[in-house]
Parts: structure tokens; sequence; C-alpha cells
């Protein structure tokens, strides 16, 4: 059986500049007070380094990883790739890239492509709950950033589970 990598894909453009977004998303202490999807992230954000998320997919669907860092870029990108539950049967390299929409402006993209042989039979399942995810963070990111003194931005992605 070929094995095909399963895409994932959410943007979104926030209207603060790069390093503002950069700030939040690198924050990981924070992520609790707002991020519906990555509930948990601890570690140091350092090339070839490992750190720890817990993760709610919607859906319920609740993940433990140890990613190893691939790559960081100030305030243009982090890179990292994890398997679950070991490496080879259904691992995913994440990216997270800010894009400059002019001065004020940030495109926040989320990426992830699934490979391993559990793809063809786990891809879509967790694929689409994660990209929901991706989507809820993006926008819980975007309400933190835009309007600080209006909460957390958790609700709309809790009324989809």
């Amino acid at each position: 059986m070929k094995n095909n990598p399963y895409r994932i894909n959410a943007e979104i453009v926030i209207e603060r500049p790069v390093d503002k977004v950069w700030e939040v998303l690198t924050d990981f202490s924070k992520y609790p007070a707002w991020n519906p999807f990555i509930r948990t992230a601890k570690g140091k954000l350092q090339k070839n380094g490992k750190i720890f998320i817990f993760l709610t997919i919607p859906g319920g669907l609740v993940m433990l990883l140890r990613p190893r860092i691939l790559e960081v870029k100030e305030c243009d990108e982090i890179r990292w790739i994890g398997s679950f539950p070991v490496q080879g049967l259904f691992d995913g390299e994440h990216v997270f890239r800010l894009l400059p929409e002019g001065e004020d402006k940030t495109r926040l993209v989320q990426q992830e492509e699934f490979r391993g042989i559990l793809v063809p039979y786990l891809g879509k399942i967790i694929g689409r709950g994660a990209e929901r995810g991706f989507e809820a963070m993006n926008e819980a990111l975007k309400i933190r950033l835009e309007y600080p003194h209006r909460g957390s931005g958790k609700g709309r992605y809790q009324a989809k589970t």
C-alpha cells in the first residue's frame, strides 16, 4: 500500500504585527487561558529540542505528544514532528508560519502533514478533528490579540464539539 501523506491547513488574518502574534504564540505558559486546542505546551522552543503537548481534538480525542522541534525562526516559523504512538505509525509534521500582511496584519498559517502506515486508516479521522482544532486555535489567538479584554476566545470552539 502506498504511503501517501494526509495534509491539513488552517489560516487566519490577525490585525496585529508579526512580533505581537509571535509573542503570544510562543508564550506556552498562557495557553491554558486561551488555547482550546493545545491545552498545555511545555518546553523550550529550540531546534532539536523536545516539547510536551497536551491537546484536545474536537470530538473528544485527547492526545499527549512529545514532538521534536525541527525549526524555530523568530517571528517567522515553528516546525516540529511528533509521532503517535511510536515513530513510523502515525507521524505529523506541524508548521506555524507567520506572514506579514502590511505593517499591522499577520497571516497565521497552521499546516500538518501526516505520514505513516496508519495514515490510510486514521488520517481523515484525526485530520478532520485536528483541522477543526487548528481553526479554533487560530480564532482564539485572533480574539486574544485583537480583543484582549474580551475573554479567552474559547466559547465558540466549545460550542462546536
